[in-house]
């Protein structure tokens, strides 16, 4: 076992450090502050800070990291953390990113996200040094995994959790070995804007189903489907090449079979 820190925030980064601390002792969390969430903008803690509070681990919240800030390791891994961390701070010590692609393909944001809506049929997770360019630090370890044609964000982010801690297992034995990224396939995975979540009925079906598997089961699409607002979970190819949804739900209601759904509105 070895002694690191974790720097994480999200439901990603939250699942890495759960499995990341069964097999290493973490040292601490940092992540970022608590802040309003959901439809009452009530104060809410990360998914991360949620984790450690569960397991006991020690718990920073800066608003920025600072030289100031002592983790208590080393070793800093970094997942879906959110916050920029200064070069001065990533001097004192080791800091490796978690990205959840093949870099440097989908560098950024939303890189399940983006590969799912691009109709990309491969995806990987990558060990990085992280330094000031965006996910742009030389690689320590990397490995690829198919994206079935059913598989949505949710599975795949799932999937990208086991083999970022199978990786990070093998690196941390070791003095890592880097090299840097090629030059060429850079693609930049864009934050989830208003706009992406629409889906335009007068385009193909597959890459109507594939924007609902990008965004499914934490985003969700948007249509309006006989005349009605809603958001769309789940749908497939019909087979008369048709966009056949099979989950919604209507704003303000619950999700549904769309069969159902429909047999609501007559």
């Amino acid at each position: 076992m070895t002694d690191i820190a974790v720097a994480a925030t999200a439901p990603f980064g939250a699942d890495v450090l759960e499995r990341l601390a069964k097999r290493h002792e973490i040292a601490s969390l940092l992540t970022r502050p608590d802040a309003p969430a959901g439809r009452g903008r009530r104060q809410a803690s990360p998914p991360a800070k949620d984790v450690a509070e569960r397991l006991g681990i020690r718990i920073l919240q800066p608003d920025r990291p600072t030289e100031q800030l002592d983790l208590g390791a080393p070793t800093v891994v970094v997942v879906a953390y959110g916050l920029l961390v200064p070069e001065a701070v990533l001097a004192k010590g080791l800091w490796l990113n978690v990205h959840p692609s093949l870099l440097p393909r989908w560098r950024g944001a939303a890189p399940v996200e983006r590969a799912i809506m691009a109709g990309d049929e491969e995806t990987g997770v990558t060990i990085h040094r992280t330094v000031k360019e965006l996910d742009g630090g030389p690689i320590a370890a990397q490995q690829a995994f198919a994206i079935a044609p059913e598989d949505d964000a949710g599975a795949v982010y799932e999937r990208a959790s086991g083999v970022a801690v199978q990786l990070l297992d093998d690196v941390l034995a070791r003095e890592p070995a880097f090299r840097a990224q090629p030059e060429e396939g850079v693609t930049y995975a864009e934050k989830i804007r208003f706009g992406d979540r629409q889906l335009d009925l007068t385009q193909p079906a597959r890459d109507l189903v594939n924007v609902v598997r990008g965004l499914s089961p934490h985003i969700g699409a948007r249509a309006t489907l006989h005349g009605r607002p809603v958001t769309v979970w789940k749908a497939r190819v019909a087979d008369d090449g048709s966009f056949d949804p099979l989950e919604v739900q209507p704003d303000g209601g619950r999700r549904m079979a769309y069969q159902a759904w429909l047999r609501g509105l007559r």
